[in-house]
């Protein structure tokens, strides 16, 4: 059961082989996490993920959540569990042990969730958004305020939220309405509504901290007008206890596609004039705080994502090899031939392959990402630090945008593989398909991704983060070049990397010009082509290190992992950079059709 949801052996290799995770410990800052603490601490969630987390997955989907009467009652399954996961203090994993975090490095923590969001990962939401909540309380909030509010956050005894999104405001955040009014004791009279909250109301913890974006009466229109609030469920008084409940009411649940276990709010503060806050942070200073927690959040969905993808490729493997149907094509003409396992089959075998290559290459570039935040937080210097901000703001919106487009993308071909037994509810790949779904939408649809990829970080900083981030492709393509067996794919990764440049500096300069529609309206395929070659990128790196361990003779029990590495990147190099060449030269053309469309040419 515990491959079911991640791969150990392959998790081992990107924390130790690939990234040498446990030379962190040689920095004060996290001299506590040596190899055997790091194994310990993946063990210990595996444990709690196998054992208690993943058999609440089926359940808290059949069951769902309650609305009745203004309150939310979770699935009856996820309050043990909880208590749990509390007492494992595993909420804020890379955060200040001061606040009840555990202070491991980033890129352990998302190993440690790969297991645990996994298991079940509408179970994890309600702590992923109190996670994010205390960080942006612990950057913003006074001396006060994380006193009051931020331990018992990461320690899970309360939770939180992200209250961003209004009926009208969606995407478009500065067209909210939710407005806000100075008291004479310095809390804010706040009033508005908020719809699609995850997590918004429940019954896990007896108070709810929710991050509010309001404008205070007389701010500037637009985004920099709009300021950031803690309004709690229940009122905090200054020594921690809790107060009356505060005028925040949840008005209803929305009934969704996927992710049933998690509650998806509407909610609705001052309805009876009596919802307060506290102001989080400066004055109109609300969506430049928010970002914190949202870059934070968007590595969560490219994690959410990524899991379901690896879950459902395990899935299709195992039954792959278990079921048996059709002769093997070589003997389709003997009628004495046995039916074997669909493994054997073609067509079965391509469609495991992509799935392989790709969920290595997503787990290996969502710790990559981990491991860049925790490379700034140990950094020499203040050149240090800008290198890996940078090269962590770039890949951002492909972490989020590119990995869970081709996580949807697994899940479907992975129910492929189970034929139409995937169909049904009797196997997981129909439940993996439609919680995955939500992952390409929330935290700032694809569409927004892509444009962040190239209206703002493609040109951050002159361009330097990106330049940094082909630096390190070429540096891994310069060491591929030297094994024998790696040159087709290092040939061709390269390739892939000089287009990229060229194509990355066109559309940039496209942007900026008059024809700047036509240049958006070709940012999702840029993002796409970007991911697939910061794919090749890692598959190629991941190949290096197996070719050397082969080379210097790899244990017996080792050999077949090895050697699956260095077929991932050939597979990848010689079917689907192809693919992706062609689409970069689509780019380079640049053809206007989507913009020159008249609306009504649209038909309809």
């Amino acid at each position: 059961m515990a491959q079911i949801i991640a791969d150990r052996r392959d998790i081992d290799f990107v924390l130790h082989e690939q990234f040498e995770v446990e030379q962190l410990s040689e920095h004060e800052r996290f001299q506590e996490f040596t190899k055997k603490t790091i194994d310990m601490v993946v063990t210990e969630a595996r444990n709690l993920a196998v054992k208690e987390i993943l058999p609440t997955r089926e359940e808290s989907d059949r069951q769902g959540c309650v609305f009745e009467d203004g309150k939310v009652t979770v699935p009856e399954c996820f309050h043990r569990v909880w208590e749990l996961y509390k007492e494992g203090e595993w909420l804020a994993m890379p955060e200040d042990p001061e606040y009840g975090g555990q202070g491991m490095p980033t890129c352990v923590a998302l190993a440690a969730s790969d297991y645990l969001v996994g298991a079940n990962y509408a179970f994890m939401m309600y702590s992923g958004l109190t996670h994010g909540a205390g960080k942006l309380v612990e950057a913003f909030g006074t001396e006060q305020q994380k006193k009051m509010f931020l331990k018992k956050m990461y320690t899970g005894e309360w939770t939180g939220t992200m209250l961003l999104t209004e009926p009208e405001a969606g995407s478009d955040v500065g067209a909210l309405t939710t407005a806000a009014v100075k008291n004479d004791d310095g809390t804010y009279s706040i009033a508005g509504s908020k719809i699609f909250i995850s997590s918004g109301e429940h019954d896990m913890a007896e108070n709810i901290i929710h991050p509010v974006l309001a404008r205070i009466e007389g701010a500037p229109a637009g985004t920099k007008g709009i300021s950031l609030f803690i309004v709690p469920k229940f009122w905090v008084n200054e020594d921690g206890s809790l107060g009356e409940l505060n005028d925040v009411v949840c008005t209803g649940i929305e009934e969704k596609m996927g992710i049933h276990g998690n509650s998806t709010c509407s909610l609705t503060m001052g309805g009876k004039g009596g919802c307060r806050g506290l102001l989080l942070g400066e004055e109109n200073k609300g969506m430049r705080a928010m970002f914190l927690m949202m870059n934070d959040a968007r590595l969560l969905v490219g994690l959410q994502g990524y899991t379901c993808a690896s879950n459902a490729y395990l899935y299709a493997l195992n039954y792959a090899r278990e079921r048996v149907q059709g002769k093997n094509l070589l003997k389709m003409m003997d009628k004495d031939a046995p039916s074997v396992p669909i493994i054997q089959h073609p067509d079965v075998r391509r469609m495991l392959i992509t799935m392989k290559a790709f969920t290595e290459g997503m787990r290996s570039l969502l710790y990559y990402a981990g491991l860049c935040e925790d490379r700034i937080k140990v950094a020499a210097d203040a050149d240090e630090t800008a290198k890996w901000q940078g090269i962590a703001d770039v890949l951002i919106p492909i972490c989020k945008g590119y990995v869970t487009e081709r996580a949807f993308e697994i899940c479907s071909t992975a129910l492929q593989v189970y034929g139409g037994y995937g169909y049904i509810k009797d196997y997981p790949l129909e439940q993996l398909l439609r919680d995955v779904r939500i992952t390409l939408i929330y935290e700032g649809t694809n569409g927004i991704q892509a444009m962040d990829l190239l209206g703002r970080k493609l040109g951050m900083n002159k361009g330097k983060p990106v330049m940094d981030l082909l630096g390190e492709m070429q540096q891994i393509v310069a060491q591929a070049k030297q094994i024998d067996v790696l040159q087709a794919p290092a040939a061709a990764t390269e390739k892939a990397i000089n287009r990229l440049a060229e194509v990355g500096m066109q559309i940039g300069a496209t942007a900026m010009s008059p024809k700047v529609l036509e240049a958006f309206s070709f940012a999702h395929p840029f993002m796409m082509v970007t991911g697939d070659v910061v794919m090749a990128w890692m598959l190629l790196w991941r190949a290096v290190l197996a070719a050397q361990k082969l080379e210097k003779g790899a244990k017996k029990k080792d050999v077949a992992f090895y050697e699956g590495q260095i077929k991932s990147i050939d597979f990848f190099a010689g079917q689907m950079l192809p693919i992706t060449m062609g689409k970069m030269e689509a780019i380079m053309a640049m053809n206007p059709a989507a913009i020159e469309i008249s609306e009504e040419s649209f038909g309809g």
